[in-house]
């Protein structure tokens, strides 16, 4: 069955203050980062899937330190998925990364 119908059809206008659901389904999280991990690392790692990152961000704690997650914003939702579905797992520096979409997106 479809539950369709009340996925909030064209919600215009409000591109604007309000970013939240602008990333839906675009946005990733991932987990395990290697603290040497910087953001460009990050754009680079994925940039290997042939997809095209509009933003990476590393999580920081206050001190400044890296949280080892961070943040990818892709272009589309489907290059998202293909880097879920490719780079879920892999071993950076020795970390498995895990990636999973961001549900507050």
């Amino acid at each position: 069955g479809d539950r369709g119908g009340d996925r909030g059809g064209d919600r215009g206008g409000d591109r604007g203050g309000d970013r939240r659901g602008q990333d839906a389904g675009r946005k990733v999280v991932v987990m395990n980062l290697p603290y040497s991990c910087r953001w460009q690392d990050l754009k680079d790692i994925f940039r290997t899937c042939g997809v095209t990152v509009i933003r990476a961000d590393i999580v920081m704690g206050p001190d400044g330190r890296s949280k080892g997650m961070g943040t990818v914003i892709f272009e589309t939702p489907e290059e998202a998925q293909r880097v879920i579905t490719e780079m879920n797992g892999v071993e950076i520096d020795g970390r498995q990364i895990e990636i999973r979409m961001d549900r507050y997106a």
